[in-house]
């Protein structure tokens, strides 16, 4: 048996306009939690998906959408960890394709503005068919169950899934994955949230039941009718081309949570605990609570974990506001109690182009006081451990280097690299100065998904991902490994060297200055910020599954574009027997 359980949201009341719909008029909608019972060692559960027609605003028609179980965004499923679950993810999906793709020159017309602008169709997209595959982000689990892009299905087919839940009390998030249409597929509505559970985070009594809600941030844009400019609730999918053709990610002026439009939440003065997860396709949010009066209060707010799970630690905001990468997820407490009969808005003060309306939601408290048990623990995770290098980082771990570009068309591109003893010349090299080696040298092994697998690590070993940001400029990669929590081990800045016309590194990469990582960023996570000119090293174990997965920067666009590569986790005993390209692990 599953459980279904709705949560009733609070009144609607009108709020200013803004593109024609009015602002936080539409209560937060809740999605449905899929609950399998705790004492059954393992089940099964079909969630079908379907087409389905949702208003994301109340002033609107209906929107199309595909959806997991009729609900956009899908249903939260909860389960213990420890605990098996098998999901059979079903293609029920029926009709056409519900986006409408468009494309235009850079700067001649905002696609942060609703409508086609006169933009033409993106050729193909309105052909799409239901091709589907699952991806659960943040799973340690078989190959065979990832989600691997190639491995989509059409309709009338099901993908047979099996979760062992072997991690601690952690936030996943499940989306469609399938091979150069995932941000198509997830911007149609596939994805929702899936929280394992565990005795260390129970001991902790946190914020429950109503005062525990899930904030699933997306951003989107709308078409408008040809004749009468009005929004028509059609999905329009509206992206800028740069000069050298490179496709700018989509960004939207609407921003949903939990698939609704500036929606608000009625509160009692008492702390909330918020699971919140950036679905956007590309947008990064810049996140902070504020008054009527535009009075920053995040000092009401404390992070508490991350992708990985629990901080050791409550950790206040970052100066300036949380910066949310697509991917990234945060554990949030919210105490309310000193806000009786106020409007608190969580805002993005960070909205990139413009046009783009800062109020995602708000937060009406109620007026009348009320108990509140929860008190702010000193220490939220007793199990963490921090990851230091020569002490709690097991000495003998694999090396992994990954580099990060621009090329010279302007197009992103990333590159699993090789240590070489000298440098052949050519192209396809990335010299580093390091400051605990030496000079090394690095050659590109592959740069797109189809080029040779370079990375094969043993299962259960630990590896340390070096991630080269070797572009001048450009956009901040958010990159996911998957079948890993991972920790940040260091970042830092330096002035690169790499040339895109020659597509290499001009002279070894050195000169490095140490940023220090936020607090929050010592937490356990799997999806990490890098930005131009900057190293950011991860370290992880690759346990509790074995066959091919894949990296990839989640900027969906780019990872459709080429920015995705696999790696292989084997057991160690069958390492031996493996010939390969490459010669073996990267150490």
């Amino acid at each position: 048996m599953t459980e279904i359980i709705e949560r009733p949201a609070g009144a609607v009341t009108l709020s200013g306009p803004d593109w024609g719909l009015a602002k936080f008029l539409d209560p937060l909608r809740i999605p449905p939690v899929i609950r399998p019972h705790s004492w059954w060692p393992q089940e099964m559960i079909t969630i079908p998906m379907v087409a389905k027609r949702q208003r994301l605003h109340s002033m609107l028609p209906p929107s199309s959408l595909w959806t997991y179980a009729g609900h956009f965004p899908g249903p939260t499923i909860e389960v213990r960890s420890g605990k098996q679950l098998r999901i059979s993810w079903s293609n029920e999906i029926d009709g056409p394709f519900p986006l409408v793709a468009v494309q235009g020159p850079l700067g001649e017309a905002p696609t942060t503005r609703p409508g086609r602008e006169g933009y033409p169709l993106i050729d193909g997209v309105a052909d799409l068919p239901s091709w589907t595959v699952v991806h659960l982000h943040g799973a340690r689990t078989n190959a065979g169950n990832d989600g691997w892009a190639h491995n989509a299905g059409l309709k009338g087919t099901s993908q047979l899934t099996e979760y062992q839940n072997r991690q601690q009390a952690m936030p996943l998030w499940y989306h469609d994955h399938a091979m150069a249409i995932t941000r198509f597929n997830v911007h149609t509505g596939l994805a929702g949230l899936y929280l394992i559970r565990d005795d260390e985070e129970d001991a902790l009594d946190l914020p429950g039941g109503d005062r525990e809600i899930p904030l699933i941030i997306a951003d989107r844009n709308l078409d408008r009718d040809l004749e009468s400019g009005a929004l028509t609730g059609q999905l329009l999918y509206k992206v800028p081309v740069a000069p050298g053709g490179a496709m700018i990610p989509f960004s939207g002026p609407f921003t949903l949570v939990n698939g609704v439009i500036w929606p608000h939440l009625d509160v009692e003065p008492r702390w909330y605990r918020f699971r919140l997860l950036n679905a956007s396709n590309s947008r990064f949010y810049r996140l902070n609570l504020v008054d009527e009066a535009g009075v920053v209060h995040n000092d009401a707010v404390r992070l508490i974990g991350t992708d990985g799970g629990l901080l050791p630690a409550p950790a206040p905001l970052p100066d300036g506001g949380l910066v949310a990468a697509p991917a990234e997820r945060f554990d949030v407490l919210v105490d309310f109690s000193r806000f009786k009969g106020e409007r608190l808005r969580l805002t993005n003060l960070d909205p990139g182009l413009g046009g783009v309306e800062p109020d995602l939601m708000e937060f009406r408290v109620e007026s009348r006081s009320r108990h509140d048990s929860f008190t702010l623990p000193e220490r939220v995770s007793t199990s963490y451990t921090r990851l230091v290098h020569g002490e709690t980082l097991p000495e003998d771990h694999d090396h992994v280097w990954v580099a990060l570009l621009l090329n010279a068309e302007g197009h992103p591109e990333m590159w699993d690299l090789e240590e070489l003893d000298a440098d052949p010349g050519g192209e396809g090299i990335v010299q580093v100065d390091d400051p605990a080696g030496g000079l090394r040298t690095f050659r590109r092994v592959g740069k797109l998904f189809d080029d040779t697998t370079g990375i094969f690590i043993n299962h259960d070993r630990w590896a340390v991902w070096n991630i080269l940001h070797v572009a001048a400029g450009g956009p901040a990669h958010p990159v996911h490994i998957h079948l890993t929590e991972f920790q940040a081990l260091f970042r830092r800045a330096f002035t690169t060297t790499f040339s895109t016309a020659d597509g290499r590194t001009s002279a070894p990469i050195g000169s490095f200055t140490d940023v220090p990582l936020e607090k929050y960023e010592e937490g356990w996570k799997d999806t990490i910020i890098v930005n131009p000119g900057q190293w950011v090293s991860v370290a992880g174990q690759f346990s509790g599954g074995t066959g091919e997965f894949m990296f990839h920067c989640h900027i969906l666009d780019h990872e459709d574009e080429g920015m995705m590569r696999p790696f292989v986790v084997h057991p160690p005993e069958v390492a031996k027997f493996h010939l390969h390209p490459g010669g073996g692990h990267h150490h």
